[in-house]
């Protein structure tokens, strides 16, 4: 039963990774990937030593690392209020209509939100701005805005996902915790801080390992269809990936986005592991006292 999923394991992820050292080569396509000249590490030059380099990277990791805070927090938020509501029927609906977001291709967020910030006919510049008094904002030319949308879009769109995984996790609790908690005289409050939060923290903790191994990966769809590729707002929308995309659009070069993407697979690995271990030995201290 195992023998599947280990075959495709091995073809999907294994086998591809001999390309690894296309990063390391100047890839002709007629001399293909053995044939082609080897060049080290002049590839990896394209990101590190480009006057945009810590832009992007400084980008890539505060936007990820505070999505993953952010989301985290808010999901299982929502989950416990979701755990809160005993009728079926609206638990279920505000479940659908919380994931619905996570559903949608984000070229078409991309287009929802042109419909809500375009300058000539958005619905803010037209209907929510005049409430105001507040003069018309040309938000595809004004960068500073861009962070807090990226934020408030991400959080739309991934919350409901994030939500059902601990939702889940919520539901597998024993009752006779809850049980014996009100008996002792708890409160709603008391038993989500005593009971629940620590019994789904496990689940937290392999979806905060799982975020963090992919935190200098960010949603393409997001930093590159969200801001309709603008270029006056990629001082704060550009990342690693739209940065690379561009490039390789523009250069043709395969070896530097293969070197690009070498280079976010080690940085996350090495965080997984570094994460992975401070969470052991947390674990191994806390089991200590």
């Amino acid at each position: 039963m195992v023998l599947p999923a280990l075959t495709y394991l091995v073809i999907n992820n294994y086998l591809p990774m001999f390309g690894v050292v296309i990063a390391f080569k100047d890839y002709n396509y007629r001399e293909g990937i053995l044939g082609s000249d080897w060049i080290g590490f002049k590839n990896f030059e394209y990101l590190f030593k480009t006057t945009d380099a810590y832009i992007i990277t400084r980008n890539t990791i505060l936007y990820n690392g505070f999505f993953i805070l952010l989301n985290t927090v808010l999901a299982v938020t929502v989950a416990i209020l979701l755990n809160e509501i005993k009728h079926k029927f609206f638990s279920r609906l505000y479940q659908s209509v919380i994931l619905l977001p996570y559903l949608i291709s984000m070229v078409i967020v991309g287009y929802l939100g042109l419909s809500m910030l375009n300058v000539e006919n958005g619905f803010i510049n037209h209907h929510i701005l005049p409430m105001l008094g507040i003069d018309p904002i040309s938000w595809y030319s004004e960068s500073k805005y861009w962070p807090y949308i990226l934020t408030i879009v991400n959080v739309w769109k991934n919350i409901g996902y994030l939500c059902i995984i601990f939702l889940a996790a919520i539901i597998g609790i024993d009752h006779e915790y809850y049980e014996a908690a009100t008996i002792d005289g708890a409160s709603r409050w008391m038993q989500v801080r005593k009971i629940t939060i620590p019994l789904i923290m496990p689940t937290i903790t392999i979806m905060s390992l799982l975020a963090i191994g992919r935190i200098f990966y960010s949603d393409f769809g997001l930093f590159y269809q969200v801001p309709l590729n603008s270029g006056p707002l990629q001082p704060t929308t550009d990342v690693i990936d739209t940065y690379v995309y561009r490039g390789l659009v523009t250069l043709g070069d395969i070896g530097m986005s293969s070197a690009a993407g070498l280079y976010q697979s080690l940085v996350g690995f090495i965080l997984v592991i570094v994460a992975n271990y401070a969470v052991a030995r947390r674990n191994r201290d806390q089991a200590l006292f």
